[in-house]
């Protein structure tokens, strides 16, 4: 029987193959096309991306697989690059996920959400301050708006939930998952079979440098991330040896496939050249000329479903990142934390909330994501890394599951990354250097905890997860 001090083993594989499809399809998918399209003007090589990422994406699931499998812990790639290269780089990725992978990208879903929000209740989606605070005069300045409180409002009540019990957080998650690919299945194929749009956009060809190519390759991996959600609550599905493998593999399929298809759709219905000019959600524009006006209201609700069920699984898995730091001694003691009664690492919950406000009440969250989209990528692929290394080490471990394509795919994973990071340094010095820095920052903290935190004792919900590694 697990330790009341534990996290407890209540997730199947459809739960976490949930998670991975809500964490993944949210807001990227409705923003990040245009700015793809620009960088490849080409109908078939700006598909030829999602396509790409897609492969390198499950590529990188399946070598996740191996390493849950033979990890089966909380917070993910942590875990890997911990056990792989020290706690220095696993603290880094832990870092670079509170301060904007996981916070960051909840407080911007947040805020797109009460965009949509405002088609319904006007009154909530004002951005009228009522309240300005300098914080830091001209650089960083708290609002309170209405706008910002329901954004906020939106936080609170998703961590609520999840600090309430898996099972609550199972139910929300896995019934807003559902309704969010019903949705955009309907969608797709009513685009196809009743649209007004040329198969010839399809076919519009335009020069694209190689470098274009592969710097595209950044937004379109920040748009797939999220395929590894399920390793992050790895300690909580039940025989993870043999479930996280599946549901690793049917979550990052079932998303490939849809952003390919919906990608397909866009071009179906606007020019390659004409959608890079967008600067609003896509989605509604191709509603708007597939349905007709009243489309508006109906995709204003498909896309608060699809932030909503983000915003819900980025909610459970982002803390048990910082709840496994907190449980090695690289965090603040309290975050290690779990629960008495609902079993949830409870205050990593309540802490990623907190920030996740503060981002929204100060306007910093896209700057961060957009500034740290390339360490995600650069993480990922230090992980799949990881599998090298752990083979190595670790030669007769009991492996339930085996990278499928190994060494070769894990490979082309990790080279591929190193290779849009370095692009991406190249091309876009001003946006992926401010990344950097945010990661560097995280070394005086990373001193900072292994020198004035004492290492907490072993825990029994510790030697609980030993016993099922």
């Amino acid at each position: 029987m697990a330790s009341p001090s534990a996290l407890e083993r209540r997730l199947g594989p459809l739960d976490a193959a949930a998670i991975i499809v809500s964490n993944v399809i949210g807001g990227g998918i409705l923003f990040t096309p245009p700015q793809i399209a620009a960088l490849v003007p080409d109908a078939v090589l700006f598909l030829s991306t999602w396509i790409a990422g897609g492969a390198l994406a499950f590529a990188g699931a399946m070598t996740y697989a191996e390493l849950a499998a033979l990890r089966p812990r909380a917070g993910g790639e942590y875990v890997y690059l911990r056990e792989a290269f020290g706690e220095a780089a696993a603290f880094l990725t832990g870092w670079t996920s509170f301060v904007a992978g996981f916070s960051g990208a909840i407080a911007t879903s947040a805020a797109v959400m009460v965009f949509y929000v405002g088609r319904f209740a006007p009154a909530l989606g004002n951005s009228a301050p009522w309240l300005v605070v300098p914080v830091i005069p001209g650089v960083v300045i708290l609002t309170l708006s209405p706008q910002t409180i329901t954004a906020v409002a939106i936080i609170v009540a998703m961590a609520w939930l999840h600090r309430r019990g898996v099972g609550p957080g199972r139910i929300v998650g896995n019934l807003l998952a559902s309704l969010k690919v019903t949705a955009l299945v309907l969608f797709i194929a009513i685009g196809f079979s009743w649209g007004t749009g040329a198969v010839a956009h399809l076919s519009e060809h335009a020069a694209v440098a190689p470098a274009g190519w592969l710097l595209a390759l950044i937004p379109v991996m920040f748009t797939y991330s999220g395929w590894n959600a399920a390793t992050y609550v790895a300690e909580e599905i039940r025989e993870p040896g043999r479930n996280v493998p599946r549901a690793l593999a049917m979550g990052t399929a079932a998303v490939v496939l849809i952003y390919v298809l919906m990608n397909a759709l866009y071009l179906y219905v606007i020019p390659v050249r004409e959608l890079a000019a967008l600067d609003r959600s896509v989605l509604d524009v191709i509603a708007d000329r597939l349905l007709g006006e009243s489309a508006g209201n109906i995709m204003g609700i498909v896309s608060l479903v699809s932030l909503a069920a983000s915003i819900s699984a980025m909610t459970l898995a982002g803390p048990r990142v910082y709840y496994a730091m907190a449980r090695d001694g690289l965090f603040f003691a309290r975050i290690a934390v779990v629960h008495p009664r609902y079993r949830t690492p409870a205050s990593a919950i309540v802490a990623q909330a907190i920030w996740s406000s503060i981002l929204v009440l100060t306007a910093t969250a896209d700057a961060l994501v957009n500034y740290t989209g390339f360490a995600i990528v650069l993480f990922s692929g230090v992980a799949v890394a990881a599998v090298f290394v752990l083979r190595r080490r670790e030669p007769d471990a009991p492996r339930p599951f085996r990278a499928w394509g190994y060494p070769l795919a894990p490979a082309i994973y990790a080279i591929a990354s190193a290779a849009i990071v370095v692009n991406g340094l190249y091309r876009a010095p001003g946006p992926t250097g401010a990344g950097a820095l945010i990661i560097v920052a995280g070394v005086p903290a990373y001193f900072a905890f292994r020198r004035q935190m004492p290492k907490p004792k072993p825990m029994d919900g510790t030697a609980a997860v030993r016993r099922d590694t």
